[in-house]
């Protein structure tokens, strides 16, 4: 992470922990990342429950409780599957907030429609979900890299701003 990553993630994690939110996550492209650094945080037990790395499609569904429709009908990169997605661990986990990540980190398996680089992240409270695409660029490190800072920026930009968009 940048500098100035490392400084949100810092803003975010004292947020959360001063105002006695709690967050998970469900991932996919990022296997895990998110997580991550979110638990590099000294005392991020306070915050951070957990979260389910959901790469194959029989977790989003079995665990996650995303919808066999929404996969077929949008594909599992998209904007409905990351909402359920986030949905499903915010309420399988408890937690007040909860991040979700899916998309195409590459080298193979974009298309012309969702090419490398295609990435949604969700972010769910209580009252409902928000969703943001990405358009990442570079190889599937720097793919992977933009979306934790894309995921984390978005949470504290959510949590922080003075009206809550969701």
């Amino acid at each position: 992470m940048t500098p100035n990553n490392q400084m949100s993630l810092k803003k975010l994690t004292q947020f959360l922990t001063k105002q006695g939110l709690t967050l998970s996550v469900a991932e996919s492209c990022t296997g895990g990342m998110v997580g991550a650094a979110l638990t590099s945080e000294a005392g991020s037990s306070a915050y951070f429950t957990g979260g389910v790395l959901a790469y194959d499609n029989r977790v989003k569904t079995d665990v996650l409780g995303v919808s066999h429709e929404t996969l077929l009908s949008y594909g599992a990169v998209s904007e409905e599957v990351v909402s359920e997605m986030a949905l499903g661990v915010r309420r399988l986990l408890n937690t007040d907030w909860a991040i979700a990540t899916t998309g195409i980190a590459g080298p193979g398996g974009g298309s012309e429609e969702k090419p490398v680089g295609t990435v949604w992240i969700g972010l769910a409270d209580r009252e409902g979900v928000f969703s943001r695409l990405l358009q990442a660029e570079g190889d599937r490190a720097a793919v992977r890299a933009a979306t934790v800072e894309a995921a984390l920026a978005m949470c504290l930009e959510t949590l922080t701003a003075e009206d809550d968009p969701l």
